[in-house]
């Protein structure tokens, strides 16, 4: 498999680390300056907690999170390669608190030994997913009370489109891109 380039982790104890992309359709890192604004909405609650990076494509969000004091990180991609990837470079970070799998989202992610304290998802804009995940993981109960959820689309997103007892907390726009941050009541 090509890569696309590299993509680097901007912050916490493997800042500067870069990671490939790989050249996979649809797959857009979240730019740096998005992660950026993402990292300092989450810091007060990164520490200690337990992360879903639902869509992974270069895994960046994951792997940042770790990087600034997550305890557990799941990546998930439903591609073999992506997924591959992922665990090469996994293993040249030397830690064994992150589980990376394949899986079709979100109807295939597994039950959590614990409800995630944060979920980041950053689906393919072409097929139709961000909503979808949303409800996925309020009617299966993997979300822990209080998780904050971090939303990438090209659409624009009001709380009414979200699952009964989320709130809208944040929201940007960098290009074409809206991110939000939800907390689940």
């Amino acid at each position: 498999m090509a890569d696309r380039g590299w993509v680097r982790i901007i912050g916490g104890q493997f800042r500067g680390r870069k990671l490939k992309v790989p050249d996979e359709p649809d797959l857009r890192p979240t730019p740096d300056r998005v992660r950026e604004t993402l990292f300092n909405w989450l810091a007060s609650s990164m520490h200690g907690a337990y992360c879903l990076d639902m869509f992974s494509g270069s895994g960046v969000l994951g792997f940042e999170a770790l990087s600034r004091g997550a305890a557990q990180v799941v990546m998930v991609d439903h591609s073999l390669a992506v997924v591959k990837l992922l665990q090469e470079e996994l293993k040249l970070f030397k830690t064994e608190n992150v589980e990376v799998y394949q899986a079709k989202a979100p109807s295939g992610i597994r039950h959590p030994v614990k409800k995630f304290d944060i979920v980041f998802l950053d689906p393919p804009f072409q097929q139709d997913l961000l909503l979808p995940s949303c409800f996925y993981l309020e009617e299966n109960d993997l979300l822990a009370k209080g998780a904050y959820i971090y939303l990438e689309t090209q659409q624009h997103l009001e709380e009414k489109d979200l699952p009964l007892g989320w709130q809208l907390l944040k929201s940007k726009k960098a290009g074409q891109v809206s991110y939000y941050l939800a907390r689940k009541s």
